[in-house]
């Protein structure tokens, strides 16, 4: 499949995910929450008829790649190649009716992120990278998207979708960093990353997050020239403790915070009496 044929096939994926989740978008659809005791973690039927649209359109097109997704279990996972899909990443925006979400989708190799894509049909915005460029279309055209220089966290932008979704202690350890920066704003979800890559945020920091959640973001975010790891500088693939960054040195100087104050893990016990 050449690399025109395979951008052909992600715009499929996103063209029939918004094609199936816009007639939902601001009407009385019903909610579940599929956070039990943990939370309000909503779910809604748009939800979960993207996702079968795309893993239909994956399963004819592709019947030896895995998938992923959010709402439905893995479809063989171990395979070669696997799509990452998060249909609606932002549904407690998409139930309030505010643009603020996206479909995630993104292709792995060997667990490695080689392509990713968020769609926003409503707004008809898509951000596209491969880890060595990035791409945006939508209603103001086409262009190339690239980080911007922040030399220092007091001259940063950041977001988080909300620090109330933190435990008590990564919310006191996210303050450091907020206390630091210029401006610091909530919400956008998926959006805020992208706005990273298109040069007019410089960091977003999370906590909580699914692979889903980011496995898509990773190769936009690379491919813009910026970085995401962990709070502790490690890979970004599983979740978890988020952090991305248009600079290395507004990266490197919040990592200094977030490290110095992430709650340490129990020492394992090795007494064998």
């Amino acid at each position: 499949m050449t690399a025109i044929d395979f951008a052909v096939f992600v715009d499929e994926l996103a063209t029939v995910s918004g094609e199936t989740i816009l007639p939902f978008f601001r009407t009385m659809l019903s909610v579940d929450n599929k956070g039990g005791q943990r939370g309000f973690d909503p779910v809604t039927a748009a939800d979960r008829a993207a996702e079968t649209a795309m893993r239909a359109l994956i399963r004819r097109t592709f019947p030896d790649h895995g998938v992923v997704g959010e709402e439905f279990g893995p479809d063989q996972a171990e395979a070669e190649y696997v799509w990452v899909l998060d249909p609606i990443d932002g549904t407690k925006s998409f139930i309030a009716g505010m643009p603020a979400w996206g479909t995630l989708i993104a292709l792995t190799r060997n667990g490695v992120p080689v392509f990713g894509m968020m769609s926003q049909p409503f707004i008809r915005e898509r951000f596209s990278g491969d880890g060595g460029g990035a791409h945006y279309r939508g209603p103001a055209g086409k262009r190339d998207l690239r980080v911007r220089p922040c030399e220092s966290l007091s001259e940063a932008m950041l977001f988080t979708t909300s620090p109330l979704l933190m435990k008590e202690a990564d919310r006191a350890t996210f303050g450091k960093v907020e206390a630091a920066v210029r401006l610091s704003r909530y919400g956008g979800d998926c959006y805020a990353y992208c706005m990273l890559a298109a040069g007019h945020i410089d960091l977003v920091i999370e906590t909580e997050l699914k692979p889903h959640d980011v496995i898509p973001l990773i190769p936009i975010i690379t491919g813009a020239g910026g970085i995401v790891t962990t709070w502790d500088n490690g890979p970004p693939e599983a979740g978890g403790r988020i952090i991305a960054a248009g600079d290395k040195r507004a990266h490197a100087a919040a990592l200094e915070l977030l490290r110095l104050h992430i709650p340490e893990k129990p020492a394992a016990d090795n007494d064998p009496g």
